[in-house]
């Protein structure tokens, strides 16, 4: 990561890469050409390009030294070639470089302003999306997000897991909305389950505390319309013994399991309250309990996985897919997800995506 100042003129095992050389090159062949063709093909002419083109990714003192070279070697050309009329060329090359340093001052100070826009991201991620252990017991866990902003390190997709006295619990959901605010929402609802996690015996407790969260988190931020800011979300409990998965669905698209026999989707027998939508709708939570055995894989996911097109318009058709895979560790159930949907998506991510792979892995 370049800090704030550094010189982008950086070299790649001890070598400057052919982009970043390429403003040299261009001086070069352009100087090449001028002394060696006749003086009416005016090669010369073109030499203020080579300062404009450095001032893409030189800093501001590499680019103007750059346009004084180009500026000795036109005073070399009329030298050799009286008749160049070489004097007009002169004072483009001076009027470019002035021109092109100026740029490269704007862009480093553009770029810096960036750097520091995803220091405060990084963080952000840290606290919305912080690392967890990828093992459990015999529950083997991996995670995925992807942002769509091509700049953004974070959205309003989260995700967490944690490991308590009733079983390994996770949370995946989706705050609708964008921005700075999506991020504070999602943030209040993480948080609020680090804590309920540990404390609450059943997820309907912990469905409630996440729904004061985030009602309190509204309050305090209150969205121009109440509708862009509910959030979808699904708690999944994996107790340490016994075959089974206890899950509670907030309006989220729903879990799918992948054994031998198939793929089962996980759709709720009741649908529960989105969040920060149960004063309006009331706070009845229902808990379905499904099997799940050992060697089953498990994926939660948010809809901007299912809601990634083609070019044609057509949904990614995750199930379909799902269905396909055989049986794979859920790093590389996730990073064939992530290979998929960027070449399904060729057009680029419509929304953010954010999923978790769960394995249970078979007792010795």
């Amino acid at each position: 990561m370049v800090k704030p100042g550094q010189s982008r003129l950086r070299r790649s095992n001890g070598r400057w890469s052919f982009v970043q050389l390429s403003p040299v090159l261009l001086t070069v062949v352009i100087a090449g050409l001028a002394y060696s063709t006749p003086p009416d093909m005016a090669f010369s002419r073109i030499l203020p390009a080579a300062p404009a083109l450095a001032a893409a990714m030189w800093p501001v003192l590499p680019t103007v030294l750059l346009g004084t070279v180009c500026f000795l070697l036109m005073i070399g050309l009329s030298l050799v070639f009286p008749g160049l009329g070489a004097w007009y060329t002169v004072a483009g090359i001076v009027a470019v470089t002035v021109a092109a340093a100026y740029g490269s001052h704007v862009r480093l100070q553009r770029e810096q302003s960036l750097f520091q826009v995803r220091l405060v991201a990084d963080a952000a991620q840290q606290v919305v999306l912080s690392p967890m252990p990828r093992r459990f017991g015999d529950i083997e866990i991996e995670s995925l997000y992807l942002a769509a902003a091509a700049e953004a390190r974070i959205g309003g997709d989260f995700y967490e897991v944690a490991d308590t006295p009733f079983g390994v619990r996770l949370l995946i959901g989706d705050v609708r909305g964008k921005g700075l605010p999506a991020v504070g929402a999602a943030a209040a609802v993480v948080n609020s389950f680090r804590e309920s996690a540990y404390d609450e015996p059943d997820l309907g407790g912990i469905a409630r505390r996440l729904e004061a969260s985030s009602s309190r988190y509204s309050t305090a931020f209150p969205p121009e319309d109440l509708m862009e800011r509910f959030t979808t979300a699904v708690l999944v409990e994996i107790p340490h013994e016994g075959d089974l998965i206890r899950i509670l669905n907030c309006g989220h698209p729903p879990p799918l399991v992948l054994n031998r026999e198939g793929l089962r989707i996980l759709d709720p027998t009741s649908p529960s309250p989105l969040l920060n939508l149960a004063d309006l709708i009331g706070d009845h939570y229902s808990i379905d309990t499904f099997p799940f055995a050992r060697g089953d894989q498990l994926l939660l996911y948010t809809d901007g996985v299912t809601e990634a097109r083609a070019r044609n318009g057509e949904f990614f058709p995750l199930t379909d897919w799902m269905s396909r895979q055989a049986p794979a560790r859920p790093r590389e159930l996730l990073d064939g997800l992530h290979r998929d949907l960027l070449h399904y998506s060729s057009r680029g991510l419509d929304d953010d995506i954010a999923a978790l792979a769960v394995h249970l892995h078979k007792g010795a």
